[in-house]
């Protein structure tokens, strides 16, 4: 009867140290997951302030290698013609708002709305908003834009 009482004492402070585990994972997981948001919306608006500052250089370690933009009249990019545009657009306001992440696991979703003002690489003026959405995969341990891609809002949206 005791080897009985005994072997169920410890079964039960398995199962219970086992629960504390599994909870203490959940934890962790929602802590990294928000984490990872927030980082992500860091690298967001590191790249909105590159934008007012023509400081393509400073998209280099954001995006991928084999990064594509699709930009809001349909045209695409490379990262080498990103980096271009960037340093030789002067924008008065470059702003990112309504920022969602979405993770699913080594890779995220970003969306949300880009106010900008100046002039683009081409001297034109430019006055727009825009909704966007990037892909982001984290790759060697460090979080690159793979895709971007953006439509222009329409009036009062």
């Amino acid at each position: 009867m005791k080897l009985i009482t005994a072997a169920a004492a410890v079964l039960m402070m398995t199962a219970m140290a086992l629960g504390q585990q599994s909870m203490a994972t959940k934890s962790e997981m929602h802590a990294g997951a928000a984490n990872v948001e927030q980082h992500l919306k860091d690298l967001e608006n590191q790249w909105a302030k590159a934008s007012q500052m023509s400081d393509g250089k400073a998209l280099g370690p954001i995006l991928a290698d084999d990064f594509i933009g699709i930009d809001s009249d349909g045209s695409m990019r490379s990262k080498s013609e990103a980096i271009e545009r960037t340093s030789k657009a002067k924008f008065q306001m470059s702003e990112i708002s309504e920022v969602k992440v979405s993770p699913h696991g080594d890779s995220a979703v970003v969306t949300g709305i880009w106010t900008g003002k100046g002039t683009t690489a081409d001297g034109k003026p430019i006055d727009t908003k825009e909704r966007w959405a990037d892909t982001w995969v984290k790759r060697n341990g460090k979080w690159v834009c793979v895709a971007s891609a953006s439509a222009p809002l329409k009036p009062g949206m």
